[in-house]
């Protein structure tokens, strides 16, 4: 059964912004090589912190729309967990009615035949 999740991470501000696309590459393929289908990216770029966060004041947003029939994703969110360059990380399953609303499972699911 597939399955739609959003996957939020904040990349550390320490990281320049060279090496920002390569954490972002790597994160994606935490995802797909763990049997995800990546549907959408979006960078949001630098934002500042409503609070501090490890000393921070700062950090870069990125947000993917992720579609897979591995429950939760286990083995990249342990290793978000432990990754040096990401302050923050959530991931959540979307409600059915909302992945339908923005299409993601009708473009992860094969044509039918007919």
């Amino acid at each position: 059964m597939l399955r739609a999740y959003e996957l939020m991470i904040i990349i550390d501000s320490d990281v320049g912004t060279s090496d920002v696309e390569s954490v972002i590459a790597q994160v994606a393929g935490l995802v797909t090589d763990e049997g995800g289908t990546i549907v959408s990216t979006d960078n949001w770029g630098r934002r500042k912190f409503a609070y501090k966060i490890n000393h921070k004041t700062d950090g870069t947003y990125v947000v993917w729309e992720i579609v897979t029939d591995t429950a939760g994703l286990p083995d990249a969110e342990r290793r978000l967990r432990l990754a040096d360059d990401i302050v923050r990380h959530k991931l959540f399953r979307l409600p059915e009615a909302e992945a339908e609303r923005r299409g993601l499972l009708a473009e992860a699911a094969p044509a039918a035949a007919g």
